[in-house]
């Protein structure tokens, strides 16, 4: 008796047949498929089975689209692409579930969406700092449009790493991984563009490339495939701007973080007055030390404490988990004063070392080091001021040109080192750098220092 693989049509079809909660027997009386070759099938003694004997068993078992597929992905030799292009659907190319539910975010979720929904923006961007939250808002846009409009959805974890889509039969067994194996060679300028025009062809379908932060340009197979593709839209999310034409950009900023004080200037809330109503950072910053610390009782005090916190942390997801994570060992005060002299301490947690990638503070320094030359010394200098300049001050202070200012601090707000504040002074509007870029934006300055000025 052969064997078979533990993931191919043995291991598949008995997987169905379990799950539809019948005997090799009644699956025989269901479909009219014989008992003996459905126990050849089983015991791996039949690797090439008729596609109708397949769809009969399916149909039998009333599997779904994406449990059809894999069946008929797991025969030795089958043709991934004539596969997909008759089980391609929203049943087969669903988002990712997140784990959490989205705080804050409703203007940037309407916008993202209503682009989304129009006919003549098929490339979107979502650029903004690491852990600020694209991804989470990326899947929450894809859930409405797959939800609402049974829209597939083609999610490609472009930092994962995959085999490539022609490697071998592991990755025709499994629908989804020979779909996001096309997209994400595709989108690194490989191979995957006749596979994955002949399955989406006139098909409405988002293909979403989470974290695709390899080139600032969109690679050629990627375009082509939106000419060949007239409803399909591409949605990236990046630490880095794509300039490619007909890419539309959405900055993604942190969290709006409170002001240092209560507008009413008393330092206490009015009655009924809610400390964290319309303060998404706050908020979530809360979620976070009552998972970690449930002991704490959320009074106001320690409502003030966190909304302190959240202000320090410029209101990034990221650094705030991480944070929270540091009060098994510190107190909601000490945390903060730490926090407040030096945030890149708090951020990353005891695991940033276990997982295998880079530290959250160590991608701060990286996004600061991509940087070109001239916004880098823009963004030391700018670093030193208190927050609540404008452009034209900023110019003024550091006898800049107005114009090269507004361009490099343009640059700097679209990567997310540089945050828009609340309210306007003289019309103009205000600004201020992230605390937690402070320290890397001072240190590379000071490298493109040249050696005579240091000298002298």
């Amino acid at each position: 008796m052969t064997e078979a693989s533990p993931d191919g049509l043995a291991e598949q079809l008995r997987s169905a047949r379990q799950w539809a909660g019948i005997t090799q027997e009644q699956l025989a009386g269901l479909s009219t498929v014989s008992v003996r070759a459905i126990r050849d099938l089983e015991q791996g003694r039949v690797r090439h089975p008729r596609r109708e004997t397949l769809r009969l068993l399916a149909g039998a078992m009333r599997l779904s689209d994406a449990r059809r597929a894999a069946l008929e992905l797991a025969v030795e030799g089958a043709e991934a692409g004539t596969v997909m292009r008759e089980t391609y659907g929203a049943e087969l190319a669903p988002p990712p579930q997140p784990l959490r539910r989205l705080v804050g975010r409703t203007e940037e979720l309407r916008s993202l969406t209503a682009l989304l929904a129009t006919e003549h923006e098929r490339l979107l961007s979502v650029v903004g700092l690491v852990g600020v939250g694209k991804t989470r808002l990326a899947q929450e846009a894809a859930l409405l449009l797959h939800g609402r409009d049974r829209t597939p959805v083609l999610w490609v974890d472009m930092n994962e790493a995959a085999p490539s889509p022609t490697s071998g039969p592991a990755v025709s067994r499994s629908p989804r991984s020979a779909l996001t194996g096309w997209a994400r060679s595709l989108a690194l300028g490989g191979r995957g563009l006749d596979e994955l025009a002949s399955v989406i062809r006139g098909r409405a379908t988002l293909l979403v490339l989470d974290g695709h932060d390899a080139a600032p340009h969109i690679a050629p197979p990627l375009l082509e495939l939106l000419h060949a593709c007239e409803r399909l839209k591409v949605l990236i999310t990046t630490r880095e701007p794509h300039r490619t034409p007909g890419n539309r950009m959405l900055p993604l900023g942190p969290l709006p973080v409170p002001e240092p004080e209560p507008s009413h200037g008393t330092g206490t809330p009015l009655p009924g007055e809610s400390l964290t109503a319309g303060q998404p950072a706050v908020e979530l910053m809360l979620s976070y030390v009552g998972h970690m610390r449930p002991d704490l009782m959320p009074g106001d005090s320690l409502v003030r404490t966190v909304a302190c916190l959240s202000r320090a942390l410029d209101g990034v997801p990221r650094a705030m988990e991480a944070a929270a994570s540091w009060l098994l060992l510190r107190s909601p005060a000490e945390l903060l004063r730490i926090a407040r002299a030096t945030p890149l301490d708090v951020v990353d947690d005891v695991t940033a070392g276990d997982t295998g990638g880079e530290g959250f503070a160590a991608l701060l320094a990286a996004a600061v080091r991509r940087l070109d030359d001239a916004p880098a010394a823009l963004l030391g200098d700018l670093s030193m001021l208190p927050d609540g300049w404008s452009a034209d001050q900023a110019a003024a202070g550091l006898s800049r040109p107005p114009a090269a200012v507004v361009r490099d601090v343009h640059a700097l707000m679209l990567r997310g080192l540089v945050r828009r504040l609340p309210g306007e002074e003289d019309g103009a509007p205000r600004f201020g750098v992230l605390n937690l870029v402070r320290q890397h934006a001072a240190e590379r300055s000071a490298a493109l220092v040249p050696a005579s000025a240091l000298v002298s």
